[in-house]
């Protein structure tokens, strides 16, 4: 395989470059530099968004006929890895990247007219409602229930670690309808405004401080079987076919950024020795092997895009890469917190862009931060990413799946 780009593909990714370099400004690099997890600043992630959406670029996986682009996906891959390397703010995946593409496959002709462009807008904006206390990666063992009442489904049950479900004002949800056959049957794919009457919000407080995940509680609520996408008892094939794309992505520019900004940060901070943390050899040999696995992964990715670009159906290798990644993204923020030092350890959030408001935390009067802003973000960043292995069903869910698929085990 040929790991250069093609005359075309090296123009596109000089269009590129030229876009970012004119629209991504300032405050909105720091938003992606200082980004806590794979959630940045709410609102720095809503800007560009609709800044990419006046270039037409907001969706381009879409089909065009909805407002995507006729990019090849190796040029899809050139726009992620160009504006991870440039820093650009992630746009959240739960509307444009997962939900948006269930409704495409399997959404009505009216539920795409209302829909998509109001997700392209950002004037919908939703959250994911899958996991339950009791069925996390084991997800057909939900049990939120969907009672048919006429015209409506009355919905009563929780949904957990449902991401910016304080900022969505709709949200997708998994919901039992029936519970005979298979427990993957009577399962229903519904879109639920969050406006309704009995929907209560609890945020939970992570390990970082932060409130981006809560816990929504639904008591009675009518929801219009208009927003069944698909057929009701049929909607662990509409998640089957979403989840695809939750787990889809490439990740390794991002994990090669962060990778650089170690290493650089590394061989800035001395020690009383006047040393850097460079200079250890157990901490570059560390830093070394990770940079290496990083480089394994983005071949993997090329791999993978080489596949899937000759019709083949990548299998096995989303859940492949998804293990890599994560695993390799928690080796990269524990070299970030020793490259980080003691002031590293300082609990300075204010000092990041976190993606959600800090429980019982007031700032400093005078905004003292201790050390560099990167110094801020090493903690934050290892706490959040403690999450990596399990979201998106589990690394050990992974690892079934690949001795089934690939080992035939």
């Amino acid at each position: 395989m040929d790991y250069d780009w093609s005359a075309v593909d090296s123009a596109f990714r000089d269009e590129v470059r030229e876009f970012l370099e004119a629209k991504l400004t300032p405050e909105l690099r720091r938003a992606g530099r200082l980004a806590t997890s794979v959630y940045p600043d709410h609102a720095a992630s809503m800007q560009w968004q609709r800044i990419l959406h006046e270039r037409g670029w907001a969706a381009p996986a879409w089909p065009v006929e909805f407002g995507g682009c006729e990019w090849s996906l190796t040029q899809h891959y050139i726009f992620n890895r160009e504006s991870t390397l440039a820093g650009a703010p992630a746009l959240s995946p739960m509307g444009i990247k997962m939900v948006a593409h269930a409704i495409i496959a399997y959404g009505t002709a009216e539920q795409q007219a209302f829909y998509l462009p109001r997700i392209l807008t950002g004037e919908v904006f939703f959250c994911q409602g899958y996991s339950e206390p009791e069925a996390g990666s084991d997800l057909a063992s939900l049990t939120m229930a969907a009672v048919e009442d006429g015209d409506d489904l009355v919905c009563t049950g929780s949904k957990i670690w449902t991401t910016h479900a304080t900022e969505a004002n709709w949200i997708f949800c998994l919901v039992r309808t029936s519970r005979a056959g298979k427990k993957q049957q009577g399962i229903t794919f519904l879109l639920i405004d969050m406006t309704t009457p009995g929907i209560e919000i609890r945020p939970l407080v992570m390990t970082s401080g932060e409130q981006v995940q809560n816990q929504v509680f639904f008591d009675n609520v009518r929801v219009p079987k208009s927003n069944v996408l698909g057929r009701i008892d049929d909607g662990w094939t509409v998640a089957k076919y979403l989840l695809v794309h939750e787990r889809g992505g490439a990740m390794a520019p991002f994990l090669q950024a962060m990778a650089r900004e170690i290493a650089v940060e590394a061989a800035e901070q001395t020690g009383p020795d006047g040393n850097s943390l460079i200079d250890d050899p157990a901490f570059a040999a560390r830093l070394a092997e990770a940079r290496i696995r990083t480089e394994v992964l983005e071949i993997l990715e090329y791999r993978t895009i080489s596949a899937m670009s000759r019709g083949q159906n990548p299998g096995p290798a989303s859940s492949m890469l998804k293990i890599l990644a994560t695993e390799l993204s928690q080796k990269l923020t524990e070299l970030a917190l020793s490259a980080a030092g003691p002031r590293g350890r300082v609990y300075q959030p204010h000092a990041t862009k976190p993606g959600g408001p800090i429980a019982e935390f007031t700032p400093p009067a005078d905004d003292y931060r201790s050390g560099e802003a990167w110094q801020a973000v090493a903690p934050l960043r290892y706490f959040n990413d403690r999450a990596g292995s399990i979201y998106a069903g589990s690394n050990e869910i992974q690892r079934n799946i690949l001795a089934k698929a690939a080992l035939g085990l």
